[in-house]
């Protein structure tokens, strides 16, 4: 099994149909306006987003969260992941009438039970919500700068990427690069090109959430090589929301053989009828990635993850369990000349 690692998850997304359905019978609620069947039910991008909305706000106390982050990490570790960093958003739990400490405490506590069992690592991405506007992002940047967890490392901006400019929120993530927090944002799925070009001029991210779009510009695609921005490619999700007809019209290869660092990843698996081993054996199928070309996404997810550089080699010695060290000093070589 080829071993994976995930940079671009959604907490709240990623509870199962089943686990939302527990929820809801613990606090009295009625889900069948979006899961039916045991699967979730939309149809355009702004269903599914109320859709995400109401199942996220089922999850109403530490140990629900806990439970999640534990049930979704123990997934990947079956799966074959050794790193996983998921999106973790504040608005939510504040909607959900959970005190933000709580709801970190709760999830850290679902990533120490699942390492525990798998060994997996994880780390969490704070977001704001791009349709809540800049002050509710600013808030939320504003918070995590305040409240420092250990296992926060970035910070992101998800939700429709439609509305506003990159520059109205460039404080937020001044605010969240002042604190040391690695710097990742949604942009170019829903989007063209263009709102590639804004966040990364109004933004500076080292990673673009989704990114595909910028294939619409060489000049783009040549800037994301040249500075090497690490695209978090979802393509099960692309389809899935009608980005693109089909994974033969997916630019994720034709993004890769330009110089452009992609990775795989799930975005909100069960909403999407996806996962991460979906997304490798995507690559395999319709990209003609072989094995050792799908280690190598994984290895520039490793490169790329918002991690201090112990926990990073560490996990490139598992990952390169049958090759010397020297094979990971090169690694490291060719990650400083790229930096």
């Amino acid at each position: 099994m080829v071993l994976k690692a995930e940079l671009h998850c959604h907490i709240e997304g990623a509870a199962s149909p089943r686990l939302v359905e527990q929820k809801a019978a613990k606090y009295g609620a009625d889900v069948s306006g979006f899961i039916r069947n045991g699967r979730y039910v939309w149809n355009d991008f702004t269903s599914f987003l109320q859709a995400y909305d109401r199942a996220s706000m089922l999850f109403r106390a530490q140990e629900d969260y806990a439970e999640l982050a534990e049930e979704y990490l123990m997934s990947l570790g079956r799966q074959g992941a050794i790193y996983s960093e998921f999106f973790i958003s504040t608005d939510h739990a504040l909607g959900a009438g959970l005190d933000p400490s709580a709801y970190i405490e709760g999830l850290a506590e679902g990533i120490r039970r699942a390492k525990a069992a798998t060994g997996i690592e994880c780390r969490m991405i704070a977001t704001g919500l791009r349709h809540r506007g800049p002050e509710a992002v600013t808030a939320a940047a504003r918070y995590i700068a305040a409240h420092p967890h250990p296992l926060i490392t970035g910070f992101g901006m998800a939700g429709d990427e439609r509305m506003y400019h990159s520059e109205d929120f460039a404080t937020a993530f001044d605010i969240a690069r002042d604190s040391g927090l690695g710097i990742t944002v949604h942009a170019g799925e829903l989007a063209g090109w263009e709102s590639v070009a804004d966040a990364l001029d109004a933004l500076k991210p080292a990673r673009i959430g989704h990114g595909v779009r910028a294939v619409e510009n060489p000049d783009l695609v040549k800037r994301l090589a040249d500075a090497q921005i690490v695209l978090e490619c979802c393509p099960g999700s692309n389809i899935s929301l009608g980005v693109y007809k089909n994974f033969g019209s997916h630019p994720f290869a034709a993004l890769a053989r330009a110089g452009v660092p992609v990775t795989l990843n799930s975005d909100d698996p069960p909403f999407f009828h996806t996962d991460i081993q979906q997304e490798y054996d995507i690559a395999a199928t319709h990209f003609g990635y072989d094995d050792r070309m799908l280690s190598d996404v994984t290895a520039t997810a490793l490169k790329a993850a918002f991690i201090d550089e112990g926990t990073r080699y560490a996990l490139l010695r598992r990952l390169y369990q049958d090759k010397t060290v020297c094979a990971i000093d090169e690694f490291f070589a060719g990650s400083a000349s790229n930096s």
